[in-house]
């Protein structure tokens, strides 16, 4: 630029300042005020915020003469002709002279930082020159990866990016790299980490992706990805959404939204294709990370079907291995009219729960659903194939539909008249703290467990709802009882003898449940007292 090209370039936001900058922006108001951004150069003015005065020394093309153009940015410049030899011998070159408390901005690896985040893909090459007498050293060659054809990077080259993006050092589990090309062209450069981000369950977490337009880094509150794919780490350069827009108006814009949506069911659809082509593979991204995409099935109608392909479950059939819900619909039994799971905060204690005894006897897969999303996706009125969700501790089991294995036999199902007596003495000792206690068809080894009402909450689902102090008052359970089990119907043999022993042994019952379905006796110090009693009384 000559000195009449830095008066037309830069003498526009010296003259006006701040305030008849501001004033400027309310008097057009709306979105034509939105479009000022850009033209009036704010990015440039920024540059006071750090700099108590701005020197711009530029000689243009084939002139001999070069101009120097400073300011306060108090709202007055100087334009003035300057030594050729201070003047670069073609081009521009912009002084800051920082202000004190800004000169952490001049640190190596602050400037480094800066252009490596902000501009490090602009198709213009970056070098860094400390000293005069030193030698530059190239920041950012000015050419961007997610650019190139996907032939011509290497996976060490990705690698290198993944962590430049991400912050991690692992290598990425899954690379995605295309050009989208029609309505909106876009280029999208995504990573699937093979490690949990540190945050990655924090409560304000949001997603990482980075939003370029034409290689100039725009923000990475875009929001690109639904927040069950959070962990996804990359950027996405638009050649369609202006420069000039604010991010608020970005994060409206009808073009993000068709980004967004492209971008989302391409990665999943490539999560779709590694789940078939490598199963290995995608079995520990599903390790890693299935907690997280569990949240979409709970969020994301649209998407709902996708993810339950996706989705990867341990179960009672699974041997401690993964399961499909295809390798789930392959085994159901004649008669079976749900998909049965069980939920809780342990996969071990689940496994081992009374509650799945009765589908074990009769070879009925149950999925084990150790994740506090289950309890919430699974009873949004979800469905597989036709096939609702079903809670294994939630109403009666019915399972006197579903067949024996061959060769098994059905146990008696009619309960004793002693033990139907000995059921009521123990529904009217416990009537203040269950809703009902019934025979049971789930049990075949314990003697008793807890299950919730056909209309009630999962018990699980309750438990976290109480933790989180969200909840309605609890409900009562429903107490189970095994009345083929040699301890029942012992003690439904003792009659009404000794009616204190027996409140003991109904309450004790009562807290066995409990205890086998993770809880603690209500009454930690009564349960001590009574299981006191009824061992002394067994003592000779």
């Amino acid at each position: 630029m000559n000195a009449a090209d830095l008066a037309d370039a830069l003498g526009t936001i010296a003259r006006s300042g701040t305030k008849s900058f501001m004033e400027r922006i309310a008097s057009v108001g709306g979105s034509e005020g939105t479009q000022l951004i850009g033209q009036f150069g704010v990015g440039f003015y920024s540059a006071f915020m750090v700099a108590g005065k701005v020197d711009v020394i530029s000689r243009k093309a084939g002139e001999a003469e070069a101009a120097i153009w400073s300011s306060d940015g108090l709202g007055s410049y100087t334009i003035a002709p300057i030594d050729v030899e201070e003047a670069p011998a073609r081009g521009t070159r912009v002084v800051l002279h920082l202000m004190e408390d800004a000169k952490e901005y001049a640190e190596r690896y602050r400037i480094e930082q800066t252009i490596k985040s902000q501009s490090g893909h602009v198709p213009v090459p970056i070098s860094l020159l400390e000293k005069p007498d030193a030698e530059p050293v190239e920041i950012a060659d000015g050419a961007a990866l997610w650019t190139k054809p996907r032939s011509a990077v290497t996976e060490a080259d990705y690698a290198d990016f993944y962590r430049s993006v991400s912050g991690q050092f692992d290598d990425p589990a899954l690379t995605l790299h295309y050009r989208a090309e029609g309505r909106h062209e876009y280029s999208v450069l995504a990573f699937v980490p093979s490690t949990k981000p540190f945050d990655l369950f924090d409560p304000d977490r949001s997603g990482r992706m980075k939003l370029y337009v034409n290689r100039v880094f725009i923000t990475d509150e875009a929001e690109l990805l639904p927040r069950y794919m959070r962990f996804v780490r990359g950027l996405v350069d638009s050649s369609d959404l202006p420069l000039n827009m604010s991010r608020e108006m970005i994060q409206e814009s009808p073009i993000l939204a068709t980004i967004k949506k492209g971008v989302t069911g391409k990665i999943l659809s490539e999560l779709e294709k590694r789940a078939t082509a490598d199963s290995d593979a995608y079995l520990k991204i599903w390790e890693t990370f299935g907690a997280v995409l569990k949240e979409g099935l709970y969020e994301d109608y649209e998407r709902r079907p996708t993810l339950l392909n996706l989705a990867r479950f341990k179960t009672t059939a699974s041997e401690g291995g993964w399961r499909s819900l295809a390798d789930y619909e392959s085994s159901i039994k004649e008669n079976q009219t749900a998909i049965f799971y069980a939920t809780g905060n342990d996969l071990d204690r689940l496994a081992t729960s009374p509650q799945l005894e009765g589908f074990r006897a009769r070879g009925v897969e149950v999925l084990l659903l150790p994740d506090q999303v289950d309890s919430f996706w699974v009873t949004s009125g979800i469905d597989y194939k036709g096939k609702p969700f079903k809670s294994v501790t939630q109403g009666a089991a019915d399972l006197g539909l579903i067949p024996l294995p061959e060769g098994s036999t059905a146990p008696d199902a009619a309960a004793s008249e002693q033990v139907t007596s000995f059921l009521s003495f123990v529904k009217t000792t416990l009537d203040d703290a269950v809703s009902d206690v019934r025979t049971s068809d789930r049990l075949t080894d314990s003697a008793v467990c807890l299950v919730a009402s056909e209309s009630g909450m999962d018990r699980e689902l309750e438990r976290l709802l109480a933790a989180s102090g969200r909840a309605p008052e609890a409900a009562k359970p429903v107490l189970e009882i095994n009345p083929r089990h040699e301890l029942i119907v012992k003690l439904a043999a003792l009659g009404d003898a000794d009616a204190d022993f027996r409140a003991d042994v109904a309450r004790l019952l009562f807290d066995e449940a409990q205890i086998a379905d993770g809880e603690q006796p209500v009454d930690p110090r009564g349960f001590a007292a009574r299981l006191a009693r009824v061992i002394t009384r067994a003592l000779p």
